[in-house]
């Protein structure tokens, strides 16, 4: 399917990713209409800091995912939807498990259910690698086994499990993107490079960070949002679920130490019990099996592990890029 020309709906355009690939549907000379969280401050969140042409190439819809009924206004007129809005923190998921629940299972739903009323041609679910849990084998394919181990993780399950329904039960045109750790310019404070990144530039003696031995496989921002347009004009990627993952896994420890020498202050690193996640909640290993997505789309990731730090460093030794934390913004 070629998106040329399609009115487009992306859910959590104001957050990391969903800015991103707004940003990229609209240089491509997509109609987009960006469902933003609807707040006090009258911001859109990260397209705030967009260019004044691309935020006047977009029709701006304020709501709340978890209003069905808003949903379904935002959905009028829409080809195809690229649903990623959602709660993503997961230590703020140990204490307030509903409120994920009600966005990510439930908010899911109020886009399945708009799209099969409007009879939208695609529609695009985000998922996260955290639903496969701690790896038990590598690398992980679409068929390894799910493990809810955390009400974050456990709650993103459950609307991929509702998505798969709704393909299944009623031909609903959907394919379920699962990106491993996409990281990059705009990423929330909370996660593990933005905080060693903060942290080093702040100056500090010692590095505070939770467990250091987990392994990641990182995505950078732009290669992830080519991955989304890949999937969503391929036919056959229509009721799959498709990793997006570079094939390369590094230590939370190996991480810090490659920060370091990208910005040139090495100290020594602390780990903090407060900072660790509950022992039986905590994913040990990720790393991707990509081969679908590549076989599917012929995408392949481009950004080099070095490469997107550097980028994601620039970006953040502006201290005005950090103002939008404050707003907490979804994928």
């Amino acid at each position: 399917m070629d998106l040329t020309g399609k009115r487009v709906l992306v859910t959590g355009a104001d957050g990391f990713v969903g800015s991103h690939l707004t940003q990229l549907l609209v240089r491509e000379g997509v109609n987009v209409r960006a469902f933003v969280y609807y707040n006090s401050f009258n911001s859109w969140g990260w397209l705030d800091s967009v260019s004044a042409d691309e935020r006047n190439a977009l029709d701006v819809f304020a709501g709340d995912i978890r209003d069905p009924n808003g949903v379904r206004a935002a959905m009028k007129g829409v080809d195809v939807v690229f649903h990623l809005a959602a709660l993503i923190g997961i230590p703020f998921s140990y204490h307030s498990p509903d409120s994920y629940v009600d966005t990510n299972i439930k908010g899911t739903l109020n886009v399945l259910q708009a799209a099969r009323d409007v009879e939208l041609e695609r529609v695009v679910v985000t998922s996260t690698s955290e639903v496969y849990g701690t790896a038990q084998y590598v690398p992980i394919d679409e068929g390894h086994p799910r493990k809810g181990q955390s009400p974050y993780s456990a709650s993103k399950i459950g609307a991929d499990a509702m998505a798969e329904s709704f393909y299944r039960s009623f031909g609903l045109p959907v394919t379920i993107v699962r990106p491993f750790n996409t990281y990059g310019p705009r990423q929330s404070a909370r996660a593990v490079i933005p905080t060693i990144i903060i942290q080093l530039m702040s100056g500090v003696e010692e590095l505070h960070l939770g467990s250091l031995h987990p392994t990641r496989d990182l995505t950078y921002v732009s290669d992830c949002c080519d991955g989304f347009v890949s999937l969503a004009a391929s036919d056959e990627a229509v009721g799959r679920d498709v990793n997006l993952g570079v094939g390369q896994e590094i230590s939370i420890g190996e991480l810090a130490a490659l920060l370091m020498d990208v910005i040139g202050h090495e100290v020594p690193i602390v780990s903090q019990d407060e900072r660790q996640r509950p022992a039986r909640s905590e994913v040990e290993r990720l790393l991707s099996d990509n081969s679908l997505a590549r076989s599917l789309t012929g995408w392949t990731p481009r950004v080099p592990l070095r490469e997107g730090l550097e980028r994601t460093v620039e970006w953040f030794a502006d201290p005005s890029n950090r103002c939008g934390y404050k707003f907490g913004y979804t994928v």
